[in-house]
């Protein structure tokens, strides 16, 4: 267990374009200055926002503090309980809300677009910063009419929509939190989330586009309330027009509420450790985890990082693809370009809704010049093929960005070569809803890129690669990637439940202090930091200790492979075996026994060519789908049980529950 094998070795290296950094945002300076004195770094950095009353402490941490008996909201006793304590920018006090709209007009730039808004049917708006002040205002008027108050919480349960940013930023503006909820989740997954919560309001919306549809939402809305002790609204926005049930003293609706509010209202500040949002984890394994981000680290966290390493411009138009739900799309779609000033892209649909190029048809409408979107689609759109971007001009784009998961070599090139016409610098940002904006990204005008490494922590911040003792592991080797300094976007527990983010996120390295929240890396030859999966993903064989990501890589490098999910199964001789889920690039091959048996064949030689005889996957299936979350990573899990015959657990994250059956009979039928 002291490392994970190194298997593949990418070699190409894409360097800065020359004299980048006379433009750039993220300079040497930069750099140095953050090497040279860290808390000094975060000080200056904190001089991005405004703050209405200065901070005193830049911050204050405790690995380690004894907070006695804690009762969990279960009702579990937990008697003489330590947790790690951070507090960030100690005494200050600010509007969240303020520093992404209210300022901006202030400044006199309340005519510039601040959204352009691209509904699924094709219907469009454009918010300047002054309507998007108004609008904000409006709804923080209604939300108090409705009795919402500092600390209380507002579960939101809508599409992209512009009304599902306008209440996040009122629910900020009023010192109260949001915890935002796909759309698409189940009643029973938005019950929990506004039970745990203890929400006192919920948004909610007649329908949603989707696919072509519109869908209904409310249906869900209701059952996930009906027994919430805690609820006395649900604030509904008409989207669709659909036929809804209505609850008379209850049910509201936004165009008679915030629509007809006053839009004059004076933000009041608040201490930088007042909770802003709640964020659930997908729920993989166990119940999903409510994390708790504050406000005056994180935000400085996130206007940082979206200024650094998207090298943030006045004139960029800035798209990033992650639902609003996502923490994704909570720092770099909402408050990092927001607070930054910059003019962004929402779309509330699918990227094949009504055509596969819609997202180019996008991209050229408005002129979008950083495109930020995950892996999964990237792949999709090479399984899709080139010719989704024939006759839409994308050259307005000027730096690509990935997130979610590591991203696969042959995706990266794919991406920087077909949508990128190989100038925009790709920006593999690694981050989790754990840490609240990102932790490992390249910075485009110093940085040589390598396809499918995240390269090397921002400045300001520290991340490692350990082994099962909290040791540095030398270059190249794997083990576990840890955070070893506290950081001010920093996730400050577990809503009602301080034991589990302990035991979550420090409890493996507890005596060093270290943060881990189950990842596994490897640095190269040159100290870049290379994701290899979930550690729970890496597959023992034969005392190997093998990464998902590398052996899905190698596959996806086959001209005939679109997609791979690989997952560790029970073997009798080696211990684990590996099984490998394969999407065809071109799916008639489903139907093709032959063809399936060739590529078979083929695949194996090129897993044994590209890693060694030791990654040759045991099993190889073909399947048309791959089962994901909704924001596009693979449950792997979910893939090992099916494989292996076992039940399956959680799926109330999956994009789309007929996969897994799906699988299951097609195993079934080739067994």
């Amino acid at each position: 267990m002291g490392a994970i094998d190194n298997l593949l070795n990418e070699t190409r290296t894409f360097p800065p374009r020359p004299g980048a950094e006379a433009t750039a945002n993220a300079t040497t300076a930069l750099v140095e200055s953050a090497a040279a004195d860290r808390d000094a770094f975060w000080a200056e950095q904190s001089r991005r926002i405004t703050w209405a009353q200065p901070w005193e402490t830049l911050y204050e941490w405790n690995p380690a503090r004894q907070v006695g008996t804690v009762i969990d909201a279960d009702g579990s006793e937990h008697p003489e309980l330590s947790v790690p304590e951070a507090r960030w920018f100690v005494g200050g006090r600010l509007n969240v809300a303020f520093n992404c709209v209210d300022r901006h007009v202030e400044a006199g730039r309340g005519d510039k677009v601040a959204l352009y808004f691209e509904g699924e049917p094709g219907d469009r708006r454009a918010i300047t910063y002054r309507q998007l002040q108004d609008e904000v205002s409006q709804a923080a008027n209604a939300l108090t009419e409705l009795g919402i108050r500092q600390g209380d919480r507002v579960v939101i349960y809508l599409p992209v929509i512009p009304e599902t940013v306008i209440i996040t930023l009122a629910v900020a503006r009023l010192g109260a939190i949001h915890s935002l909820v796909f759309g698409g989740f189940s009643a029973e997954a938005l019950k929990f989330r506004v039970e745990d919560t203890r929400a006192k309001l919920l948004v909610t919306t007649d329908g949603q586009y989707r696919r072509g549809q519109a869908v209904p939402v409310k249906a869900n809305a209701d059952a996930a309330v009906r027994d919430a002790p805690d609820i006395e609204h649900v604030l509904v926005v008409r989207r669709t027009g659909s036929e809804i049930d209505w609850t008379e003293g209850r049910d509201v609706w936004w165009h008679e509420t915030v629509g007809r509010a006053s839009t004059e209202h004076t933000p009041e500040a608040f201490d930088a450790e007042n909770p802003l949002f709640i964020i659930y984890t997908s729920g993989t394994t166990g119940k999903p985890k409510g994390l708790v981000h504050t406000s005056g680290g994180y935000l400085t966290h996130a206007t940082y990082a979206h200024w650094a390493h998207f090298d943030a411009k006045d004139t960029d138009v800035h798209w990033c693809t992650a639902d609003l739900a996502w923490v994704t799309a909570h720092t770099f779609e909402i408050y990092g370009p927001l607070s930054n000033g910059l003019t962004q892209v929402i779309y509330e649909g699918t990227p094949n809704t009504p055509h596969e190029s819609r997202h180019f048809e996008i991209i050229q409408r408005y002129g979008v010049t950083v495109y930020y979107t995950a892996p999964t689609l990237i792949r999709t759109f090479m399984t899709w093929g080139a010719q989704i971007l024939d006759g839409y001009d994308l050259s307005s784009l000027r730096l690509l960005g990935t997130v979610g998961e590591a991203i696969n070599p042959e995706a990266w090139v794919w991406f920087y070569e077909n949508i990128g016409g190989s100038r925009c610098p790709i920006i593999d940002t690694w981050w989790q809803s754990e840490t609240g904006a990102t932790i490992l990204a390249p910075l485009p005008a110093l940085t040589t890129l390598k396809p499918g490494s995240a390269t090397r922590p921002l400045p300001g911040l520290s991340a490692l690669v350990v082994d099962e003792d909290g040791n540095e592991v030398a270059h190249g080797q794997g083990g576990y990637l840890v955070i070893d300094q506290p950081w001010p976007g920093m996730s400050r527990t577990v809503w009602g439940n301080p034991k589990r983010y302990r035991d979550s996120y420090w409890a493996k390295f507890w005596e060093r202090g270290l943060y881990f929240a189950g990842d596994g890396a490897k640095y190269d030859a040159d100290g870049y930091i290379w994701l290899l999966g979930r550690v729970d993903d890496v597959i023992n064989v034969s005392g190997h200790r093998l990464s998902t990501i590398e052996i899905e890589s190698a596959l996806v490098s086959h001209a005939s492979v679109g997609e791979a999910g690989v997952v560790g199964v029970p073997d009798d001789r080696t211990g684990s075996a590996i099984a490998a889920f394969v999407i065809p690039s071109d799916k008639a091959l489903l139907d093709d026994p032959a063809a399936q048996k060739a590529l078979h064949a083929a695949l194996l030689r090129h897993i044994a060519a590209e890693i060694g005889p030791i990654a040759k996957p045991r099993d190889l299936h073909f399947v048309p789908d791959l089962p994901k979350t909704r924001s596009g990573k693979i449950m792997r899990r979910l893939l090992g049980d099916v494989a292996s015959g076992n039940d399956l657990g959680d799926t109330t994250s999956l994009q789309d529950d007929t996969v897994l059956p799906r699988i299951a009979a097609l195993l079934a039928k080739r067994a």
